[in-house]
């Protein structure tokens, strides 16, 4: 590796030309090394055909070198190197660094996605199956209470289980950890039913005394986390026997069970504490279909799970990889979790297959009428939001002064994936008239002060299957940050959400709140994309969970040979 960078640095040092004349003094200086050093890495290229040495005698004499191979290749042999040492980032840094081309990256691109996919290989007898993935965003944590983010949700749904779940065809919930369940006439007291010798990934069975500290736990939490609203609606959990448990709400809530569906409720064991929450993030123990091995730098390891409950996936490991491709088109949400490699027709890629889920990103921007400044004049916040929209006509001409005479300064809260986004916007802004900065804070701090200090909060939306709980959650959070008339519009919607059974009048009470929210400009809908389209190999068994995850517990393919 050390050598294939001298050579990449020479070539960058001498640029274009195929033959230099140079002196031995010069190459010291470019390898940063002792004269013979220098001589011994030119031996060293010499002897892999990569130069042709002719050495001219005496001390400070210019000798000829000429190069043989072509900068691109050593870049790539390099690359490959690196990909096999599972160097994603050294392999991507070669790319953008040693390849000139748009069509150079590309192939370099390709040889790199080649690494991925399925991979067959027999082990005493054994084929044991490989899928290796990439993904877009680095991990940090897959415990539930505080993975912030998509990357760390796929993780955690193969890792933990929750009590119920969705039916990723019918969409239905269906049991999970509990076989059943019932509820009472008010509809605050549910009873689960836990199914039996149930194994954590250490070997102990569930009991139901993991359920009760697992909700305690989320109870306990001082965490602003997505669906915080819903475990502070629960007023006690108790173990009524081994394999029952007994969760008493605050109040009725018809979101409550398909809360209990996501990555966020799933089942941890009572003996977490011996691991440490920190480290239980990095070395988690669920009950899923995979036990997570390793996790470190870019690289995350699935082993299966043989004696899961449900069945024993086809897979045998999956390797997640960190993948930073950096793409110079703002339009390619930095948050979506898989690479898309675009138009995948070449011989190297020809074994990757286009899948799509039903899932969209909604980027927006909320305003914060609690702040003392413009935005608690209705007019200034249309005039403001009449620029965000493009509008030409005399609201949106010039922005006002503020009372010394400067032009109006706002504050743009968001976070670092979104920071192109509110750059973009701060720009449209201060065209007209206005004076704009951007505070960027990781998510898990985003809930908190950063944004009642702020003028316009730009975040997004994932519209999937817990969408209905994601809006709730939102909403929630922007009558924070509303006028108080405002406010209690929004709170009364979101009690009559709450216990309407019915889901299609829940979806039609959320889309008036959205309407509400728009009209009065406190809301304003950026653009919304699918999610990116993830490119799998071709593996066969694909179906997608409630987040639109593809679902490992079913994916498999047939070995290279046949």
């Amino acid at each position: 590796m050390k050598l294939y960078n001298q050579f990449l640095r020479l070539r960058a040092q001498y640029g274009e030309s195929d033959e230099i004349s140079v002196t031995m003094d010069e190459l010291a200086v470019t390898f940063d090394c002792t004269h013979r050093n220098a001589l011994s890495i030119i031996n060293k290229m010499t002897q892999h055909g990569w130069v042709r040495w002719t050495p001219r005698r005496g001390r400070g004499s210019r000798s000829l070198l000429e190069f043989l191979v072509k900068p691109e290749e050593i870049a790539a042999k390099s690359m490959m190197q690196a990909i096999n040492r599972r160097d994603i980032r050294r392999a991507m840094d070669q790319i953008h660094t040693y390849a000139p081309s748009a069509s150079l990256q590309d192939r370099l691109q390709g040889w790199i996605m080649s690494y991925f996919g399925g991979h067959s290989e027999i082990r005493r007898n054994r084929q044991i199956d490989t899928l290796r993935l990439p993904v877009r965003q680095k991990l940090y944590t897959v415990d539930p209470l505080y993975m912030n983010l998509l990357a760390e949700s796929f993780v955690s749904s193969h890792v933990f289980d929750g009590l119920v779940r969705r039916d990723s065809q019918t969409q239905r919930i269906v049991p999970g950890l509990a076989h059943a369940w019932e509820v009472n006439a008010e509809r605050t007291g549910w009873t689960f039913y836990l199914r039996k010798e149930v194994l954590f990934h250490h070997g102990k069975m569930l009991t139901a005394e993991d359920v009760v500290y697992t909700f305690e736990r989320l109870m306990r939490t001082s965490q602003r986390t997505l669906y915080s609203f819903m475990f502070r609606q629960i007023q006690s959990v108790r173990a009524l026997n081994p394999l029952t448990v007994m969760m008493e709400l605050k109040e009725a809530n018809e979101l409550f069970l398909p809360f209990l569906c996501t990555s966020r409720a799933a089942i941890v064991p009572k003996d977490l504490d011996q691991l440490g929450e920190q480290q239980f993030g990095l070395k988690p123990v669920g009950t899923g279909p995979f036990r997570l091995t390793e996790m470190s730098g870019s690289l995350c390891c699935l082993e299966v799970f043989s004696h899961y409950f449900q069945g024993r996936p086809h897979l045998d490991r999956v390797e997640i990889i960190h993948v930073p491709w950096e793409s110079a088109d703002h339009s390619e949400d930095s948050s979506s979790p898989f690479h898309v490699i675009h138009n995948p027709a070449s011989p190297e890629t020809g074994a990757w297959s286009q899948i799509h889920s039903d899932v969209t990103v909604r980027k927006f921007i909320t305003c914060n009428t609690q702040k003392a400044g413009p935005l608690r004049n209705p007019e200034a916040r249309a005039r403001i939001i009449a620029c965000l929209r493009g509008d030409d006509g005399p609201a949106s001409s010039a922005a006002e002064k503020a009372e010394s005479g400067a032009p109006i300064s706002l504050q743009i809260a968001t976070i670092p994936q979104y920071r192109q986004d509110a750059d973009l916007i701060a720009a449209q802004l201060e065209q007209a008239g206005y004076t704009c900065s951007v505070a960027s804070v990781p998510v898990e701090d985003f809930k908190g002060e950063v944004r009642l200090q702020s003028d316009l909060i730009l975040f997004s939306l994932i519209r999937d299957r817990d969408e209905q709980l994601r809006l709730f959650d939102l909403y929630l959070t922007a009558a924070e940050h509303v006028d108080p008339h405002t406010r209690i519009d929004i709170e009364k919607l979101l009690r009559k959400i709450g216990t309407e059974p019915d889901d299609q009048a829940r979806a039609e009470a959320l889309a008036k709140l959205e309407t509400l929210l728009i009209r009065e400009n406190h809301l304003h809908i950026l653009y919304e994309r699918p999610v990116q389209t993830a490119y799998l190999p071709s593996v066969r068994g694909v179906t997608f969970n409630s987040q639109g995850w593809v679902d490992l517990r079913h994916v498999w393919f047939p070995p290279a040979s046949l």
